[in-house]
This record gives structure tokens, C-alpha cells and sequence, in this order.
């Protein structure tokens, strides 16, 4: 309900979903709103309504509005799954609020301190996830270590990728480069069981030197933002030179289908929304501008993840015994906590 195309957008993409897909959905919101937008009959498309109340807009303080609205869309939703009515959440709403609700009525993973949201980003070459994009503005060095496992879990469990490389967002290469926090997390990711393959630049995202990228939440935010204002920008400058004058126009019409692929690779309504990692449960965040073809890509995520178990892998993976701390390394992890 909280989306900026709510709820017309999501139920049209949730429809989809259903028509295409094994899942059956639940549309969580006001039923006298959400139930003109269904088919006459809903319940054999696989679509049922919970009705609630309230809903959390998207300009709202995450905390203030989640203990004034008990029966917010996105509280009922978080309930369902904590009690086992459904298999995962998908929402394009309040993003502070759905990771504090994830939070609260989820809990964390035995061993995960900080939650993190894993958007997955195109590539030259395929595609690397990004954690944290924005669930966590301040991090320890533990805390980028745990981004790292539980990246790596989702490249194996969800996208297929056997090996997963893992690199450390830094300002260079070296392992001296950096500040405080990355220097000390550099140590203990090469001393982990990921793959490590060490610290990369901003120009290496897109190049796709490695499939994963840990950062804190306030940088990865930038990141993705920049990168989501730069996609948007260059598609806009190809459209408007390739139509200023007849032959440009020509040549367009020409490469139309190289275009279409090429907007298909760089779209975020592909991938559909971005995993918070960490919690006991599916849940997938999407953009919320998202449209319907956008949240029947991100309801296809959220069925990839829950068949692929990803909850339980990263329950499994924090079992295996952890890289021990020097006396250094302390003291660097507790001035940046």
C-alpha cells in the first residue's frame, strides 16, 4: 500500500505473478481498495486479500510510524511470515520500515549482528551483488565479514554461481588503503573461508573483476544511487542523439533490438528488488517506484530464494568456525563500533 504506484502497480504485477508461477499470493492491505483492482474471481488466480487497516508512506519516519500504525500493511505482512502463514515478503514501501520490521518481528540469525540488503547489479560481464545498499549507515569490521558470507551464500543458493569472488569496496587495491574499518575488515576476509580476492575500486563494480561487493550501508547507498542516476542518464543522451536528425533516426531504427537488450541488462525492474539478508525469513525490498513487471520479478526472487533454502545456508555457514581476532584488529574493531 505504501508504494509510490500502490496499490494499482503491485497488484497488476502480483496478478502476473500468480498466472505465471506456483505461488500463491497474499495482497496485504485495504480490502476495499485493493479487491476492484482483482479478477471477479480471485481465489482460483491463487490471490487472496488480508485486510489492514493502515499503511506506512513512503516519506515517513520509519520508527514514529511503526509504533503509531499496530496494523500498518507492512507489520501484517512481517506477522504472516513470522508465523508461518507465508513463505516470504515482498514490498516496494518504506524501506527503514520494512527492515525494522523484519527485524522486530523476524529476529536475526543466530550470529548475524547487522542485517544488510543485497541488490544485485549488472556487469560487463554478468552481475555482482552489492551488501550493504542501505540497511546499515554505520558498520564493523565483523559486520562486513558477515555481509561477505552471506553474499556469497546468496550467489551460490539463488544466481548459481559456484565460486563466488568477494572484494572489499575500498580507495585502492593495496591492503594499506582504506580507513580504519576496511583496513580491519581486510584482514579478516583474508584470513575467512570466502573467496576472497581483496580490496576493489568504484570502476571495478561494473567491470565485474569480482561477483561480490562488500561495503557499509552508507557507502553502498551512494554507489547505488550514482549508478542508478548514471544508467538512467546515458539511456536518456542515446535516445536524444540517436534522434536529432533523419539519418540518426535511421541509424536507431536499425539498432533497435541491440537497444532493447541493452536497456533489458541495465533495467532495475529486472531483478525486481534487493534481499535483506541476515533475518529469519524471505524478504524481498523492491524500488519503490516499482512497477507490475518489476514486483513479478521480484515475487519470482523471493520464490528462487525460498527454494533455494538461502535462510538455512546462511544459518549452516555461521556453524563453521570464525577467524579469530588479533590484538590489533580488537582494538581497530572496537574504536569503529
Amino acid at each position: 500500500m505504501g508504494g509510490d504506484l500502490a496499490p494499482k502497480q503491485v497488484v497488476s504485477g502480483a496478478i502476473r505473478a500468480a498466472q505465471e508461477g506456483d505461488s500463491r499470493i497474499v495482497l496485504v492491505g485495504d480490502d476495499a481498495t485493493i479487491h476492484p483492482l482483482l479478477p471477479v474471481d480471485c481465489a482460483k488466480s491463487g490471490i487472496e486479500v488480508r485486510h489492514a487497516s493502515e499503511w506506512i508512506e513512503m516519506d515517513e519516519s520509519p520508527m514514529v510510524a511503526i509504533r503509531r500504525k499496530k496494523d500498518s500493511s507492512l507489520a501484517v505482512c512481517m506477522g504472516l511470515l513470522a508465523e508461518g502463514q507465508v513463505d516470504a515478503v515482498v514490498t516496494a514501501g518504506n524501506t527503514g520500515a520494512a527492515a525494522a520490521l523484519a527485524q522486530m518481528k523476524l529476529r536475526r540469525i543466530e550470529g548475524i549482528d547487522r542485517p544488510a540488503i543485497a541488490t544485485v547489479l549488472p556487469t560487463a560481464t554478468g552481475k555482482v551483488i552489492l551488501l550493504d545498499s542501505g540497511a546499515n549507515v554505520d558498520c564493523r569490521p565483523q559486520n562486513l565479514l558477515e555481509f561477505a558470507v552471506m553474499g556469497t551464500i546468496y550467489a551460490r543458493s539463488v544466481l548459481g554461481t559456484a565460486d563466488p569472488r568477494v572484494g572489499l569496496l575500498s580507495i585502492g587495491e593495496e591492503s594499506i588503503k582504506g580507513n580504519d574499518l576496511t583496513k580491519a575488515a581486510y584482514h579478516l576476509l583474508r584470513e575467512s573461508s570466502v573467496n576472497f580476492h581483496g580490496n576493489v575500486e568504484g570502476r571495478d563494480i561494473g567491470q565485474g573483476t569480482v561477483d561480490i561487493v562488500v561495503c557499509d550501508g552508507f557507502v553502498g547507498n551512494i554507489v547505488l544511487k550514482v549508478a542508478e542516476g548514471y544508467g538512467l542518464a546515458i539511456l536518456k543522451m542515446l535516445k536524444t542523439s540517436l534522434n536529432a536528425g533523419f539519418f540518426s533516426k535511421v541509424g536507431l531504427f536499425l539498432l533497435r533490438p541491440g537497444f532493447r537488450n541493452f536497456k533489458k541488462r541495465v533495467d532495475y525492474t529486472e531483478c525486481g528488488g534487493a534481499l535483506l539478508l541476515g533475518v529469519k525469513g524471505v524478504c524481498i525490498i523492491s524500488h519503490g517506484s516499482s512497477n507490475a513487471y518489476a514486483i513479478n520479478n521480484a515475487i519470482h526472487l523471493a520464490t528462487m530464494s525460498v527454494k533455494g533454502r538461502i535462510v538455512d545456508h546462511i544459518r549452516e555457514s555461521l556453524s563453521l568456525p570464525q577467524p579469530c581476532l588479533s590484538a590489533e584488529e580488537e582494538a581497530i574493531n572496537a574504536v569503529v563500533g
